[in-house]
């Protein structure tokens, strides 16, 4: 687990306030905190613990403020590590938070659900993946469900500006990581702010939830977003301020670099495609991984399936493959889906004149 790094002031009033994750391999969340004239603004706020919450309360002393000070906070997107302690900010301030409308709408519909709705959910999915009747015995066991964050006071569009005065800060819609997922750019001091979109090492996660959905194309929407952050003016001469990692310059070409990752990974699950029909758990469990399939935790796995599901989308959306057929679910519980559920499988398509 790295380890988390001091705060650091990294001029023209912006700073960089490091909020552990506990028990996490990523080890922090870089929040950042931006001064201004009515108070400072934090893009991020960080994990909800209480070892996360005494560091970033450490992290705004050091900036030369209090908590009660903070104007609001931009949220990059609604996954935990940045949107846990929002609920503690509101405690101790009267911050606005804010998010774009896509992700606000996932935090509704999570929240329109209570936790072994959203339980039952997860596993219907897993089964319909065609997950083994032991993974699913394990989920139950000990299901991981994304407990949804306070829905944020202020909808940010792409393109809106934040409320921060004194400093033309503006939001840039990179969906893919999530569906609201917003890059934030300050064009004067030529800093971006990444969070999950650009990261200098790792490639973000891109997963299709549900599982099974046919609806949606994140993978595609990804990948034009790196083509767009590319595109930024002065692209190559911003300082990239990500949400984890380190800081780096060179968006163009670490943007080129991600997504010639995911191509070359569309070109592995085509070519497996290619050896017969087969259910996403069958494609995933056939695909290279980090670590070997049967070392990877449950959620690992689901996370896995979710990224090959993503590609599989894709892959649909350029006619490069199809559903061709279903089979009766294998795996049986009490939750199961009524009798007669079906695991979707998919296929390879061929161009006209070329053989299958």
């Amino acid at each position: 687990m790295p380890d988390v790094p001091p705060v650091e002031d990294i001029g023209d009033g912006v700073w960089s306030l490091p909020v552990p994750i506990p028990g996490n391999p990523l080890g922090f969340t870089y929040v950042y905190l931006l001064t201004g004239p009515e108070g400072p603004v934090l893009v991020d706020t960080g994990w909800n613990h209480d070892e996360s919450w005494d560091a970033l309360v450490e992290g705004v002393k050091q900036t030369g403020h209090t908590m009660d000070q903070i104007r609001g906070a931009v949220l990059t997107h609604f996954h935990p590590d940045h949107t846990g302690l929002v609920g503690r900010l509101r405690e101790h301030s009267d911050a606005w938070t804010a998010m774009h409308p896509a992700d606000i709408a996932v935090i509704e519909r999570l929240a329109s659900a209570d936790e072994a709705e959203r339980a039952d959910s997860i596993a219907d999915q897993l089964l319909r993946a065609g997950f083994p009747a032991e993974d699913l015995d394990a989920f139950r066991a000990d299901p991981h469900v994304l407990a949804p964050p306070a829905v944020p006071d202020r909808v940010l569009a792409d393109g809106a500006t934040v409320d921060l005065p004194g400093r033309d800060l503006r939001a840039v819609w990179t969906p893919g990581h999530t569906p609201g997922h917003l890059c934030l750019h300050l064009p004067e001091d030529r800093l971006l702010f990444t969070g999950d979109h650009v990261l200098p090492r790792i490639t973000p996660h891109v997963g299709q939830f549900p599982l099974h959905s046919p609806d949606g194309d994140p993978l595609g929407d990804f990948l034009r977003a790196q083509e767009q952050v590319g595109r930024l003016p002065d692209a190559d001469r911003l300082l990239c301020l990500p949400a984890h990692e380190t800081r780096f310059r060179g968006t163009a070409a670490r943007a080129a670099e991600i997504t010639a990752h995911h191509e070359e990974r569309l070109d592995q699950i085509a070519a497996l495609l290619d050896d017969g029909p087969a259910t996403l758990w069958e494609l995933t469990t056939r695909l290279p991984w980090r670590r070997p399939w049967a070392d990877m935790r449950l959620l690992a796995r689901h996370m896995a399936a979710s990224e090959t599901a993503a590609h599989l989308r894709t892959l649909e959306e350029r006619r490069r493959a199809l559903r061709t057929d279903t089979e009766p679910c294998a795996a049986t519980h009490p939750t199961s889906p009524p009798t007669g559920a079906q695991v979707p499988r998919w296929g390879a398509v061929h161009p006209p004149g070329l053989p299958a």
